[in-house]
């Protein structure tokens, strides 16, 4: 084994004994690179930067281009990379074997065959690594689509959120590696991953990310039970008859953030309002019900969140939006509504029916029932009524029934709101000073 590469294996082991990883660079490939050339460098791979390449090495200094540092030790010149930390590229992508200061020599020798080494070359990492620029007007892979994905597949995820976030489309040939990679980037990258691209997307581009993680087939292995969606179908409008439930849920998506904007974890929670659908749908006569759906969703939405690797008070926030959206879709009592205020986040609660009628093109008559109603939420509840009913009010005004017990009724419980009364006895006062006054 020539010198150069036995001091480059000794430098190796010193930072792997710092707890960072590091390995020369192809050495069988090297080892007829130095027989041949005039230059005595080798080539090592490591995980560590360059503060701490100086920390280990004082006589290191800064590289270039794809190096990282370099340092001439003896006769020799060691010229350090960067290690593929991607947890996402394929395996045999993870380790470099040609660099292209490798490739400089290569070209200038026909006696080596280039099959002696692997396409990959090392370089730094960046979230745009492995794309062309977007100034083209669309999400393009570099080089062959399949080769670059292959790298690393998070750029799959990472490329429906650049099309979702910029409005771009994705070219064709990337768009075709993403579809045929989709099982193996459920397969290399980490849901936590995925997650982390997801919680980049804008709340007003969600829907159309999760459209794209639909079309590209990840949805399917990573959350089948909302891709199932797409099979089961529902009269949302009778104009336009049955649709997908899917394709509802994207229009809510698309819809909420309206009222409500960058409210992600809202966006998020219409994502999983109709998922109970899948179990709670049934038949009957021709027609297809969904009852209690929303407590069904609510358990479903609980494992998939988990699943997806969400933190409890989230898991809890998004699982309670499902629980409780169906409550502002009926017509509320007093009672009612109060009862609704009482639940957390009840103003996305709102948004969501608001944002689920648009995408139904429904009426608004439950609705604005309901939006009445709060405002008489902030009244007290013993407010609401007067003190004395019709029966007691004609008793102590001696009145037969008529107009004028409703309109002593309205007055008694003004008085009750502005605090002039606020007991039975101070209301028998009232009405009968009320008739003696207007002389009923």
């Amino acid at each position: 084994m020539p010198q150069p590469i036995k001091e480059a294996a000794s430098i190796c082991k010193t930072i792997m004994r710092n707890g960072y990883d590091a390995y020369v660079i192809n050495a069988a490939l090297q080892r007829k690179i130095l027989g041949t050339s005039k230059d005595a460098e080798v080539e090592i791979c490591t995980d560590i930067d360059l503060a701490g390449l100086k920390n280990l090495f004082p006589k290191i200094t800064a590289g270039s281009g794809d190096i990282v540092a370099r340092m001439d030790q003896g006769s020799a010149t060691f010229l350090f990379h960067p290690a593929d930390m991607a947890d996402a590229s394929h395996p045999e992508a993870c380790v470099a074997q040609i660099t292209s200061n490798m490739l400089k020599k290569l070209d200038k020798d026909d006696g080596f065959p280039v099959s002696l080494a692997c396409p990959f070359i090392p370089r730094s990492r960046d979230v745009y690594d492995g794309f062309e620029n977007i100034s083209g007007g669309q999400i393009k892979f570099q080089g062959i689509p399949d080769e670059t994905l292959k790298h690393d597949y998070l750029r799959a995820i990472r490329a429906l959120r650049f099309s979702a976030n910029y409005h771009l489309p994705i070219e064709e040939n990337s768009w075709m590696s993403i579809i045929r990679a989709s099982r193996r980037v459920l397969d290399y990258v980490s849901v936590t991953d995925i997650m982390d691209e997801w919680r980049k997307v804008e709340a007003e581009n969600m829907w159309r990310f999760a459209e794209l993680l639909f079309d590209s087939m990840i949805l399917h292995g990573l959350v089948p039970e909302l891709a199932a969606l797409s099979r089961i179908f529902q009269v949302f409008d009778e104009e336009t008859g049955s649709r997908s439930i899917w394709e509802h849920t994207l229009k809510v998506m698309q819809r909420y953030p309206e009222e409500l904007p960058y409210d992600w974890y809202g966006t998020l929670g219409c994502l999983f309002l109709n998922c109970g659908k899948l179990y709670a749908g049934e038949v009957y006569e021709d027609r297809t019900t969904f009852y209690q759906h929303h407590r069904i969703g609510a358990k479903v939405a609980r494992k998939i969140l988990k699943r997806l690797r969400l933190n409890t008070e989230e898991v809890d926030m998004i699982v309670n939006l499902v629980r409780n959206h169906m409550r502002f879709h009926f017509m509320l009592t007093d009672k009612g509504i109060r009862r609704f205020k009482a639940v957390d986040d009840y103003p996305r609660l709102i948004e969501m029916a608001r944002a689920d009628i648009k995408a139904r093109n429904a009426n608004y008559t439950e609705f604005n029932h309901n939006m009445k109603m709060l405002e008489r939420a902030d009244i007290r509840e013993e407010l609401l009524e007067p003190l004395l009913n019709g029966k007691q009010i004609m008793d102590i005004a001696r009145i037969k029934p008529g107009p004028a017990v409703g309109l002593i009724r309205d007055n008694l419980l003004q008085a009750q709101i502005a605090g002039d009364v606020n007991t039975v006895e101070e209301a028998e006062r009232f009405v009968a000073a009320y008739k003696a006054k207007e002389q009923l």
